[in-house]
């Protein structure tokens, strides 16, 4: 049951007319009728009952999960779809006729009339191709048919999503393939349920067309490796190692009526204009605050819906910004949990519309205030094993656990421009190296436990491990309880956290996909080479593990102790000591985005089967070309706003002040000109400015993709900066009741 606001007819357009008050009134009046739509926003449709239905009761219901297919698969079919699942076995094509009977059963018996392949292209969006179960028969009747061949397999026009060049429009053959290790659920609407397969893409030849494709390849070249090192420390029953990732999602809720009012939001997702509130985010008292009680049943709402679909949702709070928020869950292996994000954010978004918001997912939707980020909680492990990035209480003697933490900082040092490169967007330019996100740079914070250890190797041998020790405050009322034996820090990329890696530079806009790949592939080519080195040394003798791992470790960290950094990523120190380090500094996705087809990456990915050459290229073609037609939306909207928003308001301002100047003057008062002088100053400026962006968006003298990106990013960007510096003055002293935007003020505050 819907409960957004009936929508307020209004324009977002100026009247024709030059001046006047009745101008003032038009000029204004789609901010105004949102400002009046927000203030008396109220809920017109009952609450959920919650307390009617416990969450364990709905939690997974919509999902074709384990326990449902234990209880309506055959039991030789369930465990042979269990091995897949659990164990990484290869399909058994001859389940599949029974699988989709099943599953067709029990979708339609929850009200599915159709079905879909769920799929994820280089767009990073989710796409999905519908089918109804419904086919004629005949005597002019119909059969609800699903079989194992539907179910496996479908076939979405491959050439008119971004491909690279992998498919054009006369080779548009491709794939869509039944993803067996992440469960089909069930997708309400009002009118009607789907039942939601998710799927690989690919080509006619094979090749990834999307990004879960690559997920899947990396997930099974990191097992093979893992495999490699735990059998050296004697566990050799074969537990599938898989990676495991648990993304926080940062988001802004702004109401629609707003959202609506600012083409900029509805086209770019982002504000290009707006100058600073006179209050931001300085006091800090939305971070952790009271939740708005419109958000928080927003939340709670969001929240069982995804329960309903199985997506693990754990944490919700308001983050630094006002206005922004975070919703974060429990860990699952990375495929679901890459699978899981893209549900989780289509959610959101769905949700926030019925309580008449606009939920926005982009890194800087404002300028001044924290962007919004994804970290990316990673790890890897076992049934048998479970975590292989838990330090354990004695970290200093778990060998295991140092040679795989090894393999990690060994990974990123070789390959931190690719690390850089998977998380290069137009949108994450915007927030990288800002107070609220992670430096450009890719280092590793450890803390002081590990920090201390590794030290110690490095010296010689490990023998001790930092206390953690006991937390006192002084209140004999409050609990004494263990504190961690290290700090936490904000400003690191890629730290260690306890019992995982989290990625913190990853964009709240992207899929967390090409970061796993990434993760997955250079912790596999590392474990490979730790791996190589142990057998090497050990030469079959498990009695020389130690003195291996020994030799392993020190050399790790002697040549790659330069990634390692626990200071303030913040400072500009770093910055020097990080180019004194060999470190790079990828400040721009023009700068971060070629390192994905350096010789060293392409040998990489082919090696371990996780991209072949020509798709490595084509993912580089398509994420430039993403990059540069993000550029040219916002450098077109710039142009467009300025000139047919701003320009017609701060003229109408101008002439007021001119009418004024020249009404006191006739009867003889003199007229302080400085503000208009100001505003004609800023109105040249802005004049100019658009001239300078048209110009800009018109020079089309670059000749590949790298040319193309660099031309924006150097020449388009900077136009559109010199146009917002003008207009964000103006913003400020232009009359508000002319001023046809809604501000900053009214976004972040007004809920």
């Amino acid at each position: 049951m819907s409960t957004t606001l009936a929508p307020t007819k209004t324009s977002t357009r100026p009247s024709g007319a030059a001046s006047g008050s009745s101008h003032s009134k038009s000029v204004g009046s789609a901010r105004q009728a949102a400002i009046s739509a927000v203030t008396n926003y109220a809920v017109n449709s009952p609450p959920i009952e919650f307390a009617d239905s416990i969450a364990q009761d709905y939690y997974s219901t919509n999902v074709f999960s384990k326990s449902v297919m234990k209880d309506r698969l055959p039991k030789s079919i369930y465990k042979s779809v269990m091995m897949t699942i659990e164990s990484g076995e290869k399909l058994d094509p001859t389940v599949a006729d029974i699988v989709a009977s099943a599953m067709k059963d029990w979708a339609m018996e929850k009200g599915a009339t159709h079905y879909a392949h769920i799929f994820y292209p280089l767009t990073g969006a989710t796409a999905e191709k519908h089918d109804s179960f419904l086919s004629p028969t005949s005597d002019g009747s119909t059969l609800s048919e699903f079989s194992g061949k539907q179910l496996i397999q479908g076939e979405p026009d491959g050439s008119s999503f971004p491909t690279g060049g992998i498919r054009v429009t006369s080779q548009a053959r491709g794939y869509t393939i039944w993803d067996v290790t992440s469960p089909a659920y069930i997708l309400e609407n009002p009118n009607g349920n789907t039942l939601c397969i998710p799927t690989a893409f690919v080509s006619w030849t094979g090749e990834a067309l999307d990004k879960k494709t690559p997920v899947l390849r990396s997930m099974q070249a990191l097992n093979k490796q893992a495999q490699r090192i735990l059998k050296l420390f004697g566990h050799q029953d074969g537990s599938f190692v898989a990676s495991t990732a648990g993304p926080e999602q940062e988001y802004f809720l702004v109401d629609r009526h707003f959202f609506f009012a600012r083409p900029d939001l509805l086209n770019a997702g982002r504000t290009l204009f707006g100058c600073k509130p006179p209050k931001g985010q300085e006091f800090d008292d939305h971070y952790f605050g009271a939740i708005p009680e419109r958000v928080l049943a927003f939340m709670l709402d969001a929240e069982r819906e995804l329960f309903k679909l199985g997506i693990p949702v754990k944490t919700r709070h308001n983050e630094v910004a006002p206005g922004q928020f975070e919703i974060a869950p429990v860990f699952e292996s990375a495929n679901l949990a890459a699978d899981h994000q893209q549900l989780m954010m289509l959610t959101l978004d769905r949700v926030a519309k019925k309580y008449g918001m606009a939920c926005l997912m982009h890194e800087k939707p404002f300028a001044g205030v924290n962007g919004s980020g994804k970290h990316v909680n990673w790890s890897l492990g076992s049934s048998s094993q479970g975590n292989m990035l838990d330090p354990g209480d004695t970290p200093h003697d778990n060998a295991q656990f140092l040679v795989f933490c090894a393999a990690v900082i060994r990974a990123v040092h070789l390959h931190q421009g690719l690390l850089r490169a998977v998380v290069a967007t137009a949108g994450n330019d915007h927030r990288l190296g800002a107070n609220e996100a992670p430096p450009a740079i890719i280092s590793i914070f450890l803390g002081d436990q590990l920090t201390d250890i590794f030290e110690q190797i490095k010296a010689g041998g490990a023998s001790s491990s930092i206390d953690s020790g006991t937390l006192t405050v002084g209140a004999d009322v409050l609990p004494l309880f263990p504190k961690d034996a290290g700090d936490r820090n904000r400003t690191s990329p890629f730290a260690f956290t306890g019992n995982r890696f989290e990625f913190r530079a990853v964009g709240s806009n992207q899929s967390i996909a090409g970061p796993l790949v990434a993760i997955n592939t250079i912790v596999a080519e590392s474990l490979d080479y730790c791996a190589t080195k142990l057998e090497e040394e050990m030469q079959g003798d498990p009695q020389l593990l130690n003195t291996a791992v020994q030799s392993l470790l020190t050399e790790v960290i002697n040549e790659h102790s330069a990634i390692i950094f626990n200071g303030d990523g913040y400072s500009d120190e770093w910055h020097v000591e990080a180019e004194e380090r060999g470190l790079l500094n990828l400040k721009t996705t023009a700068d971060a985005l070629p390192y994905l087809h350096t010789p060293e990456v392409q040998q990489m990915f082919a090696k371990y089967g996780v991209l072949s050459n020509r798709e490595l290229e084509s993912r580089l073609e398509t994420y430039l070309e993403q990059y540069c037609l993000t550029v040219d939306v916002e450098a077109n909207l710039s142009v467009s706003m300025a000139r047919k928003l701003i320009f017609p308001a701060a003229i109408r301002y101008q002439n007021e002040l001119a009418a004024a100047c020249a009404n006191l003057t006739l009867v003889g008062i003199d007229f302080d000109t400085d503000t208009l002088d100001s505003v004609t100053a800023l109105v040249k400026g802005l004049q100019d400015g658009i001239v300078r962006l048209e110009h800009a968006i018109a020079d089309h003298s670059a000749t590949t993709p790298v040319e193309e990106a660099r031309h924006r990013c150097d020449a388009v960007l900077p136009s559109m900066l010199m146009v917002r510096n003008y207009v964000d003055k103006l913003e400020s002293i232009v009359a508000d009741d002319l001023w046809p935007l809604p501000t900053y003020q009214e976004m972040l505050f007004i809920k």
